[in-house]
């Protein structure tokens, strides 16, 4: 790019000089000065272009909201988030609610609203309840984008899904039967009984469980709801094991449930095993193929290209690069090239990648990342 402009500023030069080095009619001038100018028009538009780039933040306002404070996952994806938008020159302010309910992110929407953000990333406590004011937000002009969590159609121009939803209930069902031997009963350890991403997981193993005869011996025999918080993560886990004598497996799809649960079940000495949705480093030391272990292994995605992702997609959306219709292609920086495709909700979504298995061959080097 740089030899371009190099070029075009001196064919500018050149003609300019041939105009004053010649003799020539006023007309042959006139041509040659318009010539030079669209030269050096030519040269100064690309040279912009190379400086600030197609997926520029420069002057962009962003706010991230999530779904409570203390969520190791979406920290590290905020951390990526935060460092891609400034990486592009924009700012990000990261909001947490007090609590993990739709009422307290309502709140801290209502207060980002009114301070002339230009988009706005969030995570869902609630499926429909964040519906009127993410739709206030995008009537006032501000780009609504989604990760994580998603809030219903209506109140989103796009969702950055980490995984599909069908293939993350195929690992997760898959899991279950695997570490129960194909028989017996099982539970779900999920975070707020309103997080949609939780509540689509589920519907979705319940789904792959009943259709195919492979799961015929599997019993789910209760949904227990932690809600992102450890010590109600904790008691709900040892409530499902005094209930269940005869448990053998937990999947907990979420970060903060499967940590609590793992640490409850191994230092009880439980054989009721876990699997679900977790990061490496908070459970590098109850993951193991033995029965000293609580956890035989357990997935989850790439969390930084997760908040990466992210980023890029609202920076595009402020940009108008993409308006989140289907179809749409974008480049996410270095991750490379990515389309909007539909969701299963009716709105669209940006699938960054299959869930990644963490087991006692990969914990530990994972762990160093994650």
């Amino acid at each position: 790019m740089k030899k371009k402009v190099i070029s075009a500023l001196l064919c500018a030069t050149m003609v300019l000089g041939s105009v004053c080095s010649v003799f020539a009619s006023e007309s042959e001038t006139e041509a040659a000065t318009e010539a030079a100018t669209e030269a050096a028009e030519e040269a100064g538009t690309e040279a912009a272009e190379e400086t600030t780039g197609g997926s520029s933040a420069e002057g962009q306002k962003i706010a991230l909201v999530g779904k409570s404070a203390g969520n190791a996952f979406f920290e590290v994806a905020a951390a990526s988030f935060q460092e891609t938008v400034e990486a592009e020159g924009g700012t990000v302010e990261v909001v947490y609610p007090e609590t993990a309910t739709a009422d307290a992110q309502i709140r801290v929407l209502d207060n980002l609203i009114s301070q002339d953000f230009d988009a706005i990333c969030i995570a869902a406590n609630d499926v429909n309840a964040l519906q009127a004011k993410l739709q206030e937000a995008m009537d006032a002009g501000i780009k609504v984008s989604s990760f994580d969590s998603a809030p219903n159609a209506d109140s989103r121009q796009v969702f950055v899904n980490q995984a599909g939803t069908e293939q993350v209930a195929q690992a997760l069902m898959d899991a279950v039967y695997d570490i129960a031997g194909g028989e017996g009963q099982w539970a779900i350890l999920s975070a707020t009984s309103q997080a949609a991403n939780q509540n689509a997981w589920i519907e979705a193993m319940q789904s792959i469980m009943e259709s195919d005869d492979k799961y015929a011996n599997l019993e789910l025999v209760e949904v227990a709801y932690g809600d992102d918080e450890p010590q109600k993560s904790t008691d709900q886990t040892a409530a499902l094991v005094e209930k269940y004598p005869d448990l053998k497996v937990i999947c907990a799809p979420t970060t903060v449930g499967i940590a609590a649960a793992a640490k409850y079940l191994q230092d009880n000495g439980s054989t009721c095993k876990l699997t679900g949705l977790g990061l490496p480093s908070e459970m590098i030391e109850y993951t193991g193929a033995d029965d000293a272990h609580s956890c035989p292994y357990f997935y989850l995605w790439d969390m930084q290209g997760l908040g990466a992702l992210s980023a890029y997609t609202t920076i595009a959306l402020v940009n108008g690069d993409i308006t989140g219709a289907s179809g749409e292609t974008f480049t996410a920086g270095d991750l490379g090239e990515y389309t909007i495709t539909d969701a299963a909700d009716g709105g669209t979504e940006i699938i960054l990648g299959d869930p990644l298995q963490f087991n006692p061959d990969n914990i530990e080097e994972m762990a160093e990342l994650y």
